[in-house]
């Protein structure tokens, strides 16, 4: 017994000794960050175009650019005109670095902004010890930098004074947050999970779709985009999200497909010319069935001549057919290229292994299947449909097809054509395709005239057919990356991403897999020119918080695109079926840096519309979600309103020193106050007067000086609206109405604002460029108004 004791205990011990081993093994592990950077206007932050002159701590990243820099600049000399060369010296630093805080890539934590829903604060949150240096030294600036009736009592309590600059989480507040290593790490820098997975997020804008295959850009100004479903619709999408309700195309009476999961036939794909503007013509690649023997077929259809947003269907001239020896491995691409022709991506002809003939169908040269082809669509109104480029590289061989570009491809599944670099043009002309493997490898290929890419030889890297895979003859081109079953079973081609909105992304690869759903990345070493990969992952719920942005998606990933911008999106589906509406189409976004404000900006020309249009409504609930704005508790502070730079400055002047003691009443060691606040409501504060009550639109009021009076439409804009739906608790304006289209003031309601220009990231109207207070040119008949919402497009 004594024994069996003595065993025990030992063991016992041993169980304590490895747990807490085990514990301290775990508390070494480095924790991964949850970094999340954001500006005030609920955006990440970006590299300022332009060296910053006064905030140069974030002149290499952050939220201003050398427009806002200047503001703040004017805001600070402002205020220290009310202090004496001494009060200069001692406050203007403390004063300096708060201002700035509006320019640090962490603004939205430091002033609690980071939901688009609730006020943010009029000043950072700082940290305590310098909050309390900051009162020891300037407790009576307070009033020059915040609008609130109560500073005098807050600038005599210590306790009361650093209570109200305190910021929720400690870990952002200034000056802290810059020597925090975790949140300075590769800031601005994609970010990525421990396993080197890439964090992003996405925005849903299009959603109801029936297996979604395609999605093209017109590339004529209007940024209009077109999504094709299986089924055989084709629906136009304007630059603001609103789809038309009678479709581009309708080819369902032709179009071969079935309602079961995983039918490879149908409506496959669209390309426009890529001369739109002028050369009004549309290629579809679709499958048909013409005597229970089911094709391939390359179709041209003119745009109407009554409606620029639909195809005249009595116009379709077949270009092209090819017969299907089996239902799947159908291809299903049509792009053109940089050299105005039209390739088109066809599959071996189906069952397993490309069972046909000696070869196969994708290495006999003298069938289309299991091919690339290029054709000249152009001057073709007469005679054949279209011609053989003359320096396709198989003309004048025997029996070998003069349309093939490429060959030895098995079913290439989304393939793209590089923009290039917009700086440099590097990659510009490229063609990248996935190939969908046979049991054990999905490819990705750099396609070259000429080029033979191994199938049925080899899938990916490896042998398929061991007698033609030693084939000396072979002379395959070698895929720039394959990958396993185990990561997923059929490749779903992407795009390398050459937007504007989204830097660091530039030059990056990204495609999927529909059977397993994962997004991946290849990036290209220009120096070696080899590939590497990088799995893409969603972000966290923090790492996504922006308006309208998600984190999840449905798992099949049909296919990829491009807006004429050149922004990035995927299309997926919840249910594979060509008749299951659960199709959404996702742009993807990077949350850790954006452009420049305004080095995107586009506007697209008018398009002509016939018919109605639906407004887009998400279905997926965002990582922001709307709500009630709260109200703050007394210790806290509204919104933030820095002072109008059009402030009229007091006619005295005053000086301030930094003695420690309570001084005399107005008197010496603090500056003279700016006056006494009427009433409840603070100068800039905005309302909507509606007739019926509602509270997202009405007649835009503003309180300046003691009375409520209207803004005139002059020179209004969505960006202004914007400014106003935020004091009002809404993340985004969805239109401005003018000429008292909601209602003009009342007798008695004077007009107070006029010529407003806004950026949008003013914190009221005052801060906005306007005309004098009180001066204007109009009447109430132009009094403005804005409808406010929680998403860009919701239905109004």
């Amino acid at each position: 017994l004594f024994y069996w004791i003595k065993l025990g205990m030992r063991v016992w011990r041993a169980l304590c000794v490895l747990s807490q081993s085990v514990i301290l093994v775990v508390l070494l592990i480095p924790q991964q960050g949850n970094a999340h950077p954001q500006c005030l206007d609920y955006k990440p932050p970006f590299l300022p175009p332009e060296p910053l002159l006064f905030c140069k701590e974030y002149a290499k990243f952050g939220c201003c650019d050398l427009d806002r820099d200047n503001r703040i600049s004017q805001r600070f000399y402002q205020i220290m005109d009310y202090f004496d060369q001494t009060g200069f010296m001692t406050c203007g630093k403390y004063i300096r670095s708060i201002l700035c805080q509006e320019c640090s890539p962490y603004a939205a934590h430091l002033y609690d902004a980071e939901d688009a829903n609730t006020p943010m604060r009029e000043l950072p949150g700082l940290c305590r010890n310098y909050c309390e240096d900051f009162w020891l030294h300037c407790r009576y600036t307070l009033s020059l930098l915040i609008d609130n009736n109560e500073t005098h009592a807050i600038e005599e309590d210590r306790s009361k004074f650093c209570k109200y600059l305190e910021l929720k989480d400690p870990e952002y507040c200034y000056p802290n947050v810059l020597s925090n290593a975790e949140l300075n790490a590769d800031l601005g820098d994609v970010k990525a999970d421990p396993q080197g997975c890439i964090r992003l997020c996405l925005e849903e804008v299009a959603n109801g779709l029936r297996n979604p295959v395609a999605m093209v850009h017109a590339n004529d100004g209007t940024h209009r985009f077109f999504v094709a479903e299986q089924l055989g619709y084709v629906w136009t999408y304007l630059a603001n999200g609103s789809r038309i309700d009678r479709p581009f195309l309708n080819l369902t009476r032709a179009v071969l497909t079935s309602p079961w999961a995983g039918d490879e036939r149908g409506l496959l794909c669209i390309a426009l010319h890529p001369r739109f503007t002028k050369v009004k013509k549309a290629y579809v690649y679709y499958s048909v069935s013409v005597k229970k023997q089911e094709k391939i077929r390359i179709s041209e259809f003119l745009v109407s001549d009554s409606d620029m947003n639909m195809l005249d269907h009595s116009s379709e001239r077949t270009l092209l057919e090819v017969d299907e020896p089996a239902s799947n491995h159908n291809g299903g691409q049509l792009l053109f290229g940089l050299d105005g022709y039209l390739y088109i991506f066809i599959g071996d002809g189906g069952k397993a292994g490309d069972p046909f003939g000696k070869f196969g169908n994708s290495q006999n040269k003298s069938t289309l299947l299991g091919k690339v082809l290029r054709i000249d669509v152009d001057n073709n109104d007469y005679g054949a449909p279209y011609s053989i480029p003359p320096d396709n590289p198989f003309v004048g061989e025997r029996d070998a097809r003069p349309e093939i570009y490429a060959y030895g491809v098995r079913n290439m599944w989304r393939c793209s054509i590089d923009r290039g670099d917009p700086v440099s043009a590097q990659g510009r002309g490229r063609m990248l395709c996935g190939d969908v493997g046979q049991n054990k490898y999905e490819e990705v290929d750099l396609i070259e005239k000429g080029g033979n890419y191994g199938w049925r030889a080899k899938e990916g890297f490896s042998c398929y057919d061991k007698k033609l895979c030693t084939n000396s003859s072979l002379n395959d081109i070698l895929p720039i990356f394959a990958y396993p079953h185990k990561i997923g079973k059929s490749v779903t081609g992407g795009y390398i991403y050459r937007g504007c909105q989204m830097p660091n992304l530039n030059g990056l690869y990204i495609f999927g897999d529909f059977m397993s759903g994962r997004l991946m990345s290849l990036k290209e070493n220009p120096e070696t020119g080899k590939w590497s990969y990088k799995e893409i992952c969603m972000g966290a719920d923090k790492t996504c918080s922006f308006p309208k942005l998600i984190n999840s998606y449905y798992k099949y990933i049909i296919s990829f695109g491009e807006d004429e911008a050149g922004e990035l999106f995927f299309l997926a589906t919840g249910a594979a079926s060509a008749t299951a509406r659960a199709g959404v189409v996702y742009k993807i976004v990077d949350p850790s840096r954006r452009a420049p404000p305004g080095k995107c900006n586009f506007k697209p020309t008018p398009v002509n519309i016939k018919g109605k249009l639906i407004h887009f409504s998400p279905k997926e609930a965002t990582t922001v979600r709307p709500s009630t704005p709260q109200p703050r508790a007394l210790h806290t502070t509204p919104r933030p309103r820095p002072p109008s730079l059009t402030t009229p400055r007091p006619a005295y002047w005053t000086t301030a020193n930094t003695q420690t003691g309570r001084p005399g009443k107005r008197g010496r060691g603090k500056p003279r106050r700016k006056g006494e606040r009427r009433g409840r409501s603070r100068a800039g504060t905005a309302r909507l007067v509606s007739a019926d009550g509602h509270k997202d639109r009405g007649r835009v009021e503003i309180f300046v000086r003691g009375e409520w009076g209207t803004v005139c439409d002059d020179m209004f804009n969505i960006q202004a609206a914007a400014v106003v739906c935020r004091q009002m608790g809404f993340p985004v304006a969805l239109r401005v109405a003018k000429r008292a289209e909601l209602g003009g003031g009342g007798v008695g309601v004077r007009i107070l604002l006029d010529d407003v220009e806004c950026e949008g990231t003013e914190r009221t109207l005052l801060h906005c460029k306007h005309a004098k207070l009180g001066k204007n040119n109009c009447s109430h008949d132009e009094d403005v108004g804005v409808v406010c919402g929680h998403y860009e497009h919701a239905v109004e």
